[in-house]
């Protein structure tokens, strides 16, 4: 596909990528319309320090997504489709980022899907959350 119907960024508000990858892709719908597809966000802050602890990491990866959105000037409300990993089976975990993602998503409710996961690209890390928004272009 044409590098003029694609476009990969990766925003300065987000640590890198540590390997070859955008944070986020963006393509036209339509007229005056944008679909921004984030990659997984974990719980990594902007200078590489991984976030300790859950808690911690779910509000690092959260942050990072509406970091990636805010980029294209979109918003929680853009949100159309959730993926959330999670590598803690237990109803604590459950608990924690249904808090973030409330308090982050305030009354918006994309379609969403939650995963209990054996383990992500790091034993370090314990939660990572992808999106996908629609926009104005």
């Amino acid at each position: 596909m044409p590098d003029d119907l694609i476009r990969r960024f990766n925003p300065p508000t987000v640590a890198p990528p540590v390997a070859r990858y955008s944070h986020g892709t963006v393509h036209a719908l339509g007229p005056g319309v944008k679909r921004l597809v984030c990659a997984g966000q974990v719980g990594i802050a902007p200078d590489g320090r991984i976030a300790e602890g859950l808690a911690a990491q779910v509000e690092q990866a959260w942050d990072n997504l509406l970091a990636v959105l805010a980029a294209e000037n979109l918003g929680p409300e853009h949100i159309v489709k959730l993926t959330a990993f999670v590598a803690d089976p237990s109803p604590d975990a459950v608990n924690v980022v249904r808090e973030v993602r409330t308090r982050k998503l305030g009354q918006h409710a994309p379609s969403s899907t939650y995963l209990v996961v054996a383990g992500l690209a790091s034993p370090a890390l314990k939660f990572e959350v992808e999106a996908e928004a629609v926009g104005p272009a």
